[in-house]
């Protein structure tokens, strides 16, 4: 009879086991984490994965991915239904085209500025002391369509400087690339991009370029399937700790 009862207990653990397992299967893992995809300007790559990480101790079950490029790009991409979550440009004007089409759930929000300024190559070989020095040196810009381009052009025409660049890049990243590779003399970039440059770049003042200054805004795509979370990263950027990364990379804040 104790035989009996002993196989009895293992049969229902048995089935107790199969049925917890069946549980498990059929539905979702307690543990599983959302995925926040956040597209973001080429200018913020590096404070940005700064700013998910201090974001992931106060949601840890939130994973946030990053898609950097330059912004004209990105808002190209949402507004032909790619996958996003939130948009964070490196103005407001690319930021307007998809609150005009009413492709994002709410008000874009200012979180940080950014001021032009010039890079030139470590120990600046052509010495290139201001835009006087321009003529007849390989200057590298953005496109106008980008950010910083429509920035530099803004500039310009306020300076009455005349432009004639080698090359007009899709992002501000590209612009730092060639000049940190040495294969332009300058190029027109941000304050915050010479000081992410790795001592391979070093900073020329632009006059004028205080005057010119581009905010950045973030909003949560209307498309995005986990808007909540999306809030909750948009208003992380105007966090003290979110502030205190932004401003240590050389970030202006509101």
């Amino acid at each position: 009879m104790k035989h009996l009862s002993a196989a009895c207990i293992v049969a229902l653990l048995t089935l107790t086991a199969c049925s917890t397992g069946s549980g498990s299967d059929s539905g979702s893992d307690p543990g599983e984490k959302t995925t926040l995809t956040v597209f973001a300007a080429a200018s913020l790559t590096e404070v940005f994965d700064d700013v998910a990480e201090e974001f992931n101790k106060t949601e840890p079950d939130v994973e946030v991915k990053f898609s950097f490029a330059g912004s004209s790009d990105l808002v190209a991409q949402i507004s032909e239904g790619a996958p996003a979550d939130v948009i964070a440009t490196a103005d407001e004007s690319t930021m307007n085209t998809l609150n005009s089409d009413d492709l994002l759930a709410g008000a874009p929000q200012i979180f940080a500025s950014n001021t032009l300024t010039l890079a030139v190559p470590k120990g600046n070989p052509e010495n290139i002391a201001s835009s006087k020095d321009f003529t007849g040196k390989d200057l590298v810009v953005c496109a106008p369509q980008v950010p910083c381009g429509a920035a530099t052009e803004k500039w310009a025409h306020q300076n009455d400087v005349a432009l004639d660049p080698v090359s007009e890049e899709n992002s501000v990243t590209d612009v730092l690339g060639k000049v940190s590779a040495g294969q332009a003399d300058a190029g027109i970039v941000y304050v915050t991009d010479v000081a992410r440059g790795n001592g391979d770049v070093e900073q020329v003042v632009l006059d004028g370029a205080d005057k010119v200054i581009n905010k950045y805004p973030a909003a949560t795509v209307g498309a995005s399937e986990n808007q909540e979370a999306a809030d909750e990263f948009v208003s992380f950027l105007k966090s003290d700790e979110a502030i205190r990364l932004f401003e240590d990379a050389g970030f202006s804040t509101p």
